[in-house]
């Protein structure tokens, strides 16, 4: 059958090991190919030569896509727009994703971007390309922000669409062996529904999504996910879900129909403690035996003055107990995301925070925590109060890909107060490190840990952070883990010094 015209997907290199392939641009992919529409996707991850394949993919294309997250990943996305409309004026370049929804008209702005798809855009993208093919005006597509001999146009956003109403991905573009390759497992990523109700005034997800919370039925997650683990011999599917246990009764069918499936396979999710507090010890045991292997939580602090400060008036630190001895009770992997640095925060809320996570880590040793210093997001509730505080906002494509993930930017959390913050962070996760170790160790590690356990919780307990001794000692026996995915618990890379 013959196509209507080509669209090539990209997206662009990123830090971290890859879930497998972008699940925005198979969900992309799915929808031009019912409409006739000839679709090549380019992931940066697995394709080291991706520039001179969108060059040559290029040349009878009918449009380039990428999709873009705020940070380094908008570097590989501007060096290729810029090559591409540097080589082939002519060619239409659409930017989608996180990054351009939240900021469209600053993104716009680009010469090298020409049309910026807002939000959901499943259906809208669908849209554009059939404009293209027909030479038509964009200025009827909702969802669309578009420009014409310079001037910019944003058009109403489109109407959501149930994601039921949408067709599967299309996992069959994928690579699996070259994934598998590159992280070591045969894993994909999957979203069972998207949104969250809360609104976190640190979030991104809240603007993005407007806290509506939308989500495929039980029955169609467990067909499509059974029906690929088997098709494609995936080990682990890592969920992409904002909050996947929205809908209790929804969450513990999907957990019941794969247990009834007879597949094994890994799953791991995010959620918030009070919804996994609301299932009873059986129902997170039922989690457990459907294959949940990791869940990631966005706690951030246990400072009642910080979470009301966040809006997180739904985190109560009982909770987080209770959801890391439920966790524990169904074999079940746990991370605490944490947020140090939040705008108000001070330094007694930070040793209360270390305090109570260090006694999560002595009594449940499932728990692993992932600390970072709060970043200043594009869209996110607070930008009115952090510009009065000094915070230096990025104002284009070029200034968001300098910022590292990660990276301070926060002019109250400099110089010693900065480097007193890593060193009781470093303190904080040799304590649970040491914590959560059972088995047989090193006569070495264990005399180092006999040796240094004390101090460390004195200096928790008393927020003393100077001649940091027992962190040389265990340099010889120990490597710390700073920062963990909330989506599988994995190691992720590094920060760079740049951003500290």
């Amino acid at each position: 059958m013959l196509t209507r015209g080509k669209v090539i997907l990209f997206y662009p290199p990123y830090d971290g090991p890859p879930l497998g392939a972008p699940l925005c641009l198979l969900a992309l992919a799915s929808t031009l190919r019912q409409a006739n529409f000839e679709v090549v996707v380019i992931d940066a991850a697995i394709d080291p030569d991706y520039r001179t394949r969108i060059e040559c993919e290029s040349v009878d294309a009918l449009c380039l896509g990428i999709s873009v997250l705020t940070g380094p990943m908008i570097r590989g996305a501007v060096e290729v727009a810029t090559a591409i409309k540097s080589d082939l004026p002519w060619l239409p370049i659409i930017f989608g994703g996180w990054h351009p929804t939240l900021l469209p008209d600053e993104t716009l702005s680009e010469p090298f971007v020409d049309v910026v798809v807002r939000g959901q855009g499943e259906v809208t993208l669908v849209e554009v390309a059939e404009a293209l093919l027909q030479k038509r005006s964009l200025d009827m597509i909702p969802g669309v922000s578009w420009k014409s001999n310079g001037r910019r146009t944003h058009n109403l956003d489109r109407h959501v669409e149930p994601l039921d109403a949408l067709p599967v991905p299309a996992f069959d573009l994928t690579d699996f062996d070259a994934y598998e390759k590159l992280s070591g497992a045969r894993k994909i990523g999957y979203a069972t529904s998207v949104g969250c109700p809360y609104a976190c005034n640190y979030c991104t997800d809240m603007v993005f999504y407007k806290r509506r919370f939308n989500a495929l039925s039980a029955g169609r997650v467990v067909s499509e996910l059974t029906e690929l683990v088997t098709k494609y011999r995936i080990e682990e599917v890592a969920l992409l879900d904002s909050n996947f246990p929205v809908q209790l009764p929804r969450a513990l069918d999907i957990a019941r129909g794969i247990s009834a499936s007879g597949v094994k396979f890994r799953w791991t999710f995010q959620a918030s403690t009070d919804f996994l507090c609301r299932m009873s010890e059986e129902d997170v045991i039922l989690l457990g035996k459907s294959g949940v292997s990791h869940m990631g939580f966005g706690t951030e602090s246990t400072s009642e003055s910080v979470l009301k400060l966040m809006n997180k008036r739904h985190q109560r630190v009982n909770e987080m107990y209770e959801t890391a001895r439920k966790a524990n009770l169904a074999g079940i992997r746990v991370t605490f995301n944490l947020i140090f640095g939040y705008p108000g925060e001070t330094e007694a809320d930070r040793t209360i925070t270390f305090q109570t996570m260090s006694d999560i880590a002595r009594k449940f040793p499932n728990v692993s925590f992932s600390p970072n210093i709060f970043t200043p997001y594009p869209g996110i509730p607070i930008w009115p109060q952090l510009r009065e505080l000094g915070v230096p906002e990025p104002h284009s494509l070029l200034e968001w890909m300098e910022m590292p993930l990660g990276a301070n930017m926060l002019p109250w959390l400099k110089g010693k107060e900065l480097a007193r913050l890593e060193r009781m962070v470093e303190y904080f996760l040799l304590n649970s490190q040491i914590c959560r170790q059972t088995g047989t160790h090193s006569r070495l590690r264990h005399a180092i840990q006999f040796v240094i356990r004390s101090p460390i919780r004195w200096r928790l307990r008393s927020s003393q952070c100077f001649f940091p001794w027992e962190l040389w000692l265990a340099g010889l026996s120990e490597r710390l883990a700073l920062r963990r995915s909330l989506v599988t618990g994995q190691e992720l890379p590094k920060l760079p010094a740049s951003a500290c």
